[in-house]
């Protein structure tokens, strides 16, 4: 059993392929979207300070927060190495999709990683979605899910989990602390990462990136969605019909999702019949998108 586990870790360790020309002039931005949950986003942006092999701006799109979050903001803005800021829009409801568009409209990077401010992120990843990034592509990757119960430990704890060799995240699977190991399993590019071009089921922006030019081509994220739910979905959709194709990150960023309530689904079957429209349309637009900010 030991030299399995060895074997194993030989296949975490963070393997780079070689950085392009385009990807060596990129410049990046990660948006982190939060709402009322500093401790949590303390454990991200903890995640953040350690990050190799790639300059990036970050900044934390806040859906209405209090003043808590603003304050964990501004501590780490003060430890980071890279630009840190902070917009804030007003709380009138869940409007991630807003707050992600007026993020985006505040930055002039090339390239822009998609996150949430309860994923923590390992210290390679930015770094492996800049590497993977490609002319013509958004990147999709996955995430690791922490229970309830690890996930207040970590918190409570403080735990750097962003250090964790894969051994250990691999005892924390055999105790049910996560509910899977392999997307920890690093791999490098390859032909296979686009063997689902048109694929769009299972994409979230809580691990997303695409060139800015894309994003703005589509009209950022479509705001016309009510409450939580799919607008995520239609994004990558309306980048799909632009010609923008997917590429797989899983086995090479994936993120530390931490626990948390499910939220409020009301609104989720409205939302749904404007996926479907979308869905029997070409339609590359938002309707209601990144545009009224710039």
């Amino acid at each position: 059993m030991a030299g399995g586990f060895s074997h194993y870790s030989l296949l975490i360790t963070n393997y780079l392929s070689p950085v392009t020309s385009h990807q060596k002039r990129m410049r990046t931005a990660v948006i982190v979207t939060t709402y009322n949950r500093p401790d949590a986003l303390a454990a991200v942006l903890e995640g953040y300070l350690p990050q190799i092999g790639s300059a990036f701006e970050l900044i934390v799109a806040d859906d209405g927060s209090t003043a808590d979050t603003r304050a964990v903001v501004e501590r780490y803005a003060a430890r980071a190495s890279y630009p840190l800021r902070h917009v804030w829009q007003e709380d009138q409801g869940f409007r991630a999709a807003a707050v992600r568009n007026r993020a985006l409209a505040s930055t002039t990077a090339d390239y822009i990683i998609f996150t949430d401010g309860d994923c923590i992120p390992r210290r390679d990843f930015v770094a492996r979605h800049c590497t993977l990034a490609e002319p013509g592509h958004f990147l999709a990757g996955n995430r690791v899910l922490l229970a309830e119960g690890f996930t207040r430990e970590v918190l409570n704890k403080q735990l750097d989990v962003h250090y964790w060799s894969g051994l250990r995240w691999l005892a924390s699977r055999a105790s049910g602390d996560i509910n899977r190991w392999l997307p920890l399993l690093s791999l490098g590019d390859g032909a296979w990462r686009k063997r689902t071009p048109e694929r769009w089921a299972g994409v979230k922006t809580c691990n997303l990136s695409a060139w800015r030019a894309d994003l703005v081509r589509v009209n950022g994220l479509d705001e016309s969605y009510s409450g939580w739910g799919l607008e995520d979905s239609d994004l990558v959709i309306r980048l799909l019909h632009a010609g923008v194709r997917h590429k797989s990150a899983r086995f090479a960023a994936p993120v530390f999702h931490l626990w948390h309530r499910e939220n409020d689904r009301s609104r989720l079957l409205e939302n749904q019949r404007q996926l479907d429209a979308l869905l029997a349309s070409n339609r590359i637009e938002a309707q209601l998108g990144l545009r009224q900010y710039t």
